[in-house]
Order: C-alpha cells, then sequence, then structure tokens
C-alpha cells in the first residue's frame, strides 16, 4: 500500500514538474521571438535612416560601412526580408572618405554639431 502511494505520489510531482516546464518553455519562447521582431524591426530602421543620411550626403567612412554592414548582417539573419537590401547596395557604391566632410542639416548644423 504505501509503495502504490509512494510511486502516485511520483508521478503526480513529475508531472507538475514537466508541467511548469513547459509552460516556462512557451513563455520563454514567446519573449525571445518578440525580441527577435524588435531588434529585426530596429535594425531595419537604422539601415533605413543611416543609409538615407550617407546618400544625401553623398559619402561613407570605412567605420559608418562597416557598422552599417553589421546591423544590415544581423538583420537579415534575424529573418529581415529584401527591402533594405537596395538601400545597403547605394551605400556600397558610395564614394569612401577618411572623414566626413558634408553633414545633412536635418540631423546637425552647420558647425557639425547636434541640433
Amino acid at each position: 500500500m504505501w509503495e502504490t502511494i509512494q510511486e502516485n505520489m511520483v508521478a503526480i510531482i513529475c508531472s507538475g514538474v514537466a508541467s511548469f516546464a513547459v509552460g516556462t518553455l512557451v513563455w520563454v519562447v514567446k519573449r525571445m521571438r518578440g525580441l527577435f521582431v524588435a531588434v529585426r524591426a530596429d535594425s531595419r530602421d537604422k539601415v533605413r535612416r543611416f543609409g538615407k543620411f550617407y546618400i544625401l550626403t553623398n559619402q561613407i567612412t570605412m567605420e559608418e560601412l562597416e557598422d552599417l554592414g553589421e546591423i544590415y548582417k544581423g538583420y537579415h539573419s534575424l529573418g529581415g526580408n529584401g527591402t533594405i537590401t537596395e538601400v545597403y547596395e547605394r551605400c556600397l557604391d558610395l564614394p569612401i572618405v577618411k572623414e566626413r566632410t558634408k553633414w545633412n542639416p536635418y540631423y546637425v548644423g552647420k558647425d557639425g554639431c547636434m541640433k
């Protein structure tokens, strides 16, 4: 009799632990999906905004190009589609300068300082 009770208690405890583990895993997966979507959207926005800035000023530094490439690669590794590819490819064709000489007045003043 005592063995039957012990076996049932073990089965009940194992079922509870398994149920808790599955519930926690589902919660984590939902959070991770949300995080992936948010990071992908942020990366898309950054490539679009920075790319537009570089295209408008018609110049890009090597550091800016490397940073933009990292963001672009991250965007695609998270399942981003090709909507940003055109912007990135246009940035690849821009003249590379050692130091930025043109500033977009929308982002900064004529003196190069943020507004």
